[in-house]
């Protein structure tokens, strides 16, 4: 653990040299903006902590006990909701406001751009998700969202997860001891590949999910391009990986061209890349193609979800309720009587039929809240900007903390408690503004529904088939969200567990 806790200092102070040049000429403008001639804002109360470094360190060794929003925390009951703090070198100000969240997300006016670390940026490249802003941003995430959205994309994508959730608990069955973090992560890629490329098990897919496995790696690493270091392996890796989906994308288009099928805005995509490479415009004079590399790049950055974001949720699901029999319980009741309408009547599953399962989402919403696996959201901004008083000088970034929001006594009694039953009280809502595990605003998750039902129907089918013992496991929440053990459990058939 200890080497593993310098890894990050090393990181910290090497992202922050970079944020140090970088920003160096933009906070010094900053500072001469802060003038009340300009603006009646105030800049928040805070502290920027040593020189260069800042308070990088209390940031990185919160993430390491079972509290990690406990920085945010302690600088909130010093300075506010809003604070100034300096990490990875850089001057930020840091949100557990969820007013001025909802106005950082909604961006009007692109007053505010994603901002993140060089490596991440190297990874994605030029055409990346983080990199889109404006209307191309807009049109991008309102095609992906309506596809994602449609009725005919809903109805496959169920039996799609269906048959690959089946397939993997039926291979759990002859295993001694298993680790739910990697089953989970096996099933989930597929799914999303699918629904993105309508890449189907084979040995494609298989190179593919090894290279996404190596390249995901990278996300948070130094930022030293040398071979054997991490960037150079996940750099070589996505290389790796463009060349396929390159393959597959350029297949697809001649096969519209030959067709004609890519003028025809009525067709039915059959997947991600069939939207993108139809461009979503129906008047030929008003069509702004996207170009092959930009389609490649989001695809690719699409796919990460299916390796992290969902799986870890499944995941800390399981862990969760296994801590909690009596959510448990419940939860297993609802599921076996949708289980017995089924078996009666002969029908299918449908979307809204693991949808429907209030309780469950009760669940899925809770797990959400607690685990925080995308725990905040990193913005600049382009302008000096005021909100509730507050100033954000141009150039700074700003650090909209969700985990603060979702952990805080004012919003949810006992916080840190897994408490599924909160979300049928009077109020509660997944809608307002203290409960954003998608992000929000212009860049909200296109994939929410999708995400929803993946969990859904693993939950569904887990427990009408297994019961299982989990062994003790913590939660690790630097650099990311994961289990120190992948939470292994040991599973029974319903039949055999009497």
């Amino acid at each position: 653990m200890e080497w593993f806790v310098v890894f990050w200092i090393l990181v910290g102070i090497s992202a922050g040299c970079w944020w140090y040049r970088k920003e160096k000429s933009s906070s010094s403008s900053s500072k001469n903006d802060m003038n009340m001639e300009q603006t009646s804002g105030v800049l928040p109360k805070g502290s920027f902590g040593w020189p260069l470094i800042g308070e990088t360190l209390d940031f990185i060794a919160a993430g390491y006990t079972s509290q990690p929003v406990s920085f945010m925390e302690k600088r909130r009951s010093l300075y506010g909701k809003v604070f100034k703090t300096h990490i990875l070198g850089t001057p930020i100000i840091v949100s557990t406001d969820p007013g001025v969240n909802k106005v950082v997300l909604q961006n009007h006016g692109n007053i505010f751009i994603p901002a993140y670390p060089k490596s991440i940026r190297e990874i994605f490249g030029e055409y990346s998700i983080l990199q889109t802003n404006g209307t191309l941003q807009k049109k991008v995430h309102a095609l992906i969202g309506g596809f994602l959205r449609s009725p005919q994309f809903k109805a496959r994508i169920t039996r799609d997860i269906e048959h690959y959730v089946k397939l993997a608990l039926a291979s759990w069955k002859d295993l001694p001891l298993l680790l739910i973090q990697e089953e989970t992560q096996k099933f989930t890629f597929k799914v999303l590949v699918k629904a993105l490329i309508s890449l189907d098990p084979s040995d494609d897919l298989d190179f593919l999910k090894r290279e996404f496995d190596e390249f995901i790696k990278g996300l948070i690493c130094l930022p030293i391009k040398l071979p054997g270091t991490r960037l150079y392996k996940s750099l070589k890796a996505k290389e790796r990986i463009l060349k396929l989906v390159k393959t597959i994308v350029e297949q697809r288009k001649l096969g519209m061209e030959r067709s004609g099928d890519h003028e025809n805005q009525n067709a039915i995509p059959n997947d991600a890349v069939d939207v993108l490479l139809r461009d979503g415009s129906g008047e030929q004079n008003d069509r702004q193609s996207l170009s092959l590399d930009f389609i490649i790049s989001h695809i690719i950055e699409l796919m990460i979800p299916g390796e992290e974001t969902v799986p870890m949720s499944m995941t800390l699901a399981v862990k969760f309720l296994s801590d909690c029999p009596v959510a448990l319980e419940q939860l297993t009741e609802e599921n076996m009587k949708l289980k017995r309408q089924k078996t009666d009547s002969g029908d299918d599953y449908c979307w809204t039929d693991y949808m429907s399962l209030q309780f469950t989402q009760n669940v899925i919403n809770e797990t959400l809240r607690v685990a925080n696996i995308i725990n905040a959201v990193w913005r600049k901004a382009l302008k000096d900007v005021e909100i509730k008083g507050i100033l954000i000088p141009k150039g700074w970034c700003v650090l909209t903390s969700f985990s603060s929001v979702h952990m805080d006594e004012e919003n949810y009694e006992n916080p840190y408690e897994f408490d599924p039953w909160r979300w049928e009280k009077t109020g509660a809502s997944v809608k307002n503004n203290c409960f954003t595990p998608f992000g929000g605003g212009q860049r909200l998750c296109p994939g929410l529904e999708l995400s929803r039902l993946e969990i859904s129907v693993f939950l569904h089918h887990l427990v009408t088939t297994y019961r299982w013992v989990a062994e003790k496991d913590d939660i690790i929440y630097f650099p990311t969200v994961k289990l120190k053990k992948k939470l292994p459990i040991r599973v029974t058939s319903i039949g055999n567990s009497s």
